[in-house]
């Protein structure tokens, strides 16, 4: 399934997700607040956090499904589970606006951040509204297990910056440090999202356990490719800067694998430039992209994000051959193929 066929596949899901978010949104209560929370939300997103929860709910209705009794296609998802999918975006939206006013961003997704708009406060009020509302939406929609769920995998994001900020302090070298920073950053709001999905259409629990794990799988080979991205893509593609991470001080798996294997004096070299100021690692950026590069860090992360998606593939054996197992196959190549 190509790029083009998915999109057309998707679209109409797109739009139900996007016309529930506006919604929701008109009724904040507040024009400016409104106004900011449109132009952070109502944009190009791609939508794959709640389009996986409409997915997931619908594979598991139609496996639960008698064979024979209706076409895959005859199943329209009630408007409760769009407004339990935009949970995940406003989630994540949240997680962005205080990302960037904590990182002081000053573009998101190519254009001009919020914070910098409207400035930190107001950005913060509104990151806090999205966590409010979308946990409310939670309960009411979904019952208190997905509000279970939905805020554990919020409390793990926040102890994944609080973890990544101490790995930046520290220059923790660890893969499973690193995949365990990732996990909650990305991954575990991801497998939430199928499974809340598949709570919701009432699959089975050896289903609800394949979707989590697909989301697990799908959420790192994600954040995988995003970091080969920060490295490797084309800003006009991505609307990031190149060498963010490095800038930053981040330690991602193409930087990590190098480090791990290269010569003494290299490493050395570049611990110097982690070490030192932020002005110093763009200026060197070059030099640490050729380091990736000879030591095998792009090609190792690639690597990884191919197993992921392999492993994503695979969770997905204990369904039927349908359009809604396509789409999520279909997902998973993308994540790995993207360049945005």
């Amino acid at each position: 399934m190509d790029k083009t066929e998915l999109l057309a596949l998707l679209q109409p899901d797109i739009e139900q997700i996007n016309e529930t978010m506006r919604s929701e949104i008109s009724q904040a209560g507040n024009a400016l607040l409104e106004e900011i929370l449109e132009y952070s939300l109502l944009n190009e997103g791609k939508r794959i956090r709640p389009l996986l929860t409409i997915l997931a709910a619908r594979l598991c209705a139609f496996t639960r499904m008698p064979e024979g009794l209706a076409e895959e296609d005859e199943l329209h998802p009630p408007v409760n589970l769009y407004r339990l999918a935009a949970v995940f975006e406003f989630l994540h939206g949240a997680s962005l606006l205080h990302d960037d006013v904590i990182d002081n961003a000053g573009k998101r997704r190519g254009r001009t951040a919020a914070n910098k708009v409207w400035g930190n406060s107001q950005v913060i009020l509104a990151g806090d509204f999205l966590h409010t509302r979308a946990m409310t939406m939670a309960g009411t929609v979904g019952g208190l297990h997905a509000l279970d769920l939905i805020g554990g995998a919020t409390s793990a994001m926040i102890r994944a910056e609080f973890q990544q900020m101490l790995t930046v302090k520290e220059f923790n070298l660890s893969e499973k440090n690193y995949f365990s920073v990732l996990r909650g950053k990305t991954g575990v709001l991801i497998a939430a999202a199928c499974e809340v999905g598949a709570c919701f259409a009432e699959g089975s629990a050896e289903h609800q356990a394949a979707l989590r794990t697909y989301g697990d799988a799908l959420g790192l080979a994600f954040q995988v490719v995003d970091d080969l991205l920060d490295y490797l893509g084309d800003p006009k593609k991505t609307g990031k800067a190149i060498g963010n991470d490095f800038v930053e001080g981040k330690l991602t798996l193409p930087l990590i694998h190098a480090m791990k294997n290269c010569e003494n004096k290299d490493f050395d070299r570049i611990m110097d430039l982690l070490k030192g100021q932020p002005a110093d690692r763009e200026n060197h950026l070059p030099e640490a992209h050729g380091f990736i590069e000879e030591n095998g860090g792009f090609a190792y992360a690639r690597e990884g994000a191919e197993a992921l998606v392999e492993a994503a593939f695979e969770s997905l054996a204990v369904f039927p051959d349908c359009r809604s197992r396509k789409i999520l196959s279909g997902l998973a190549h993308y994540v790995l193929t993207r360049q945005k």
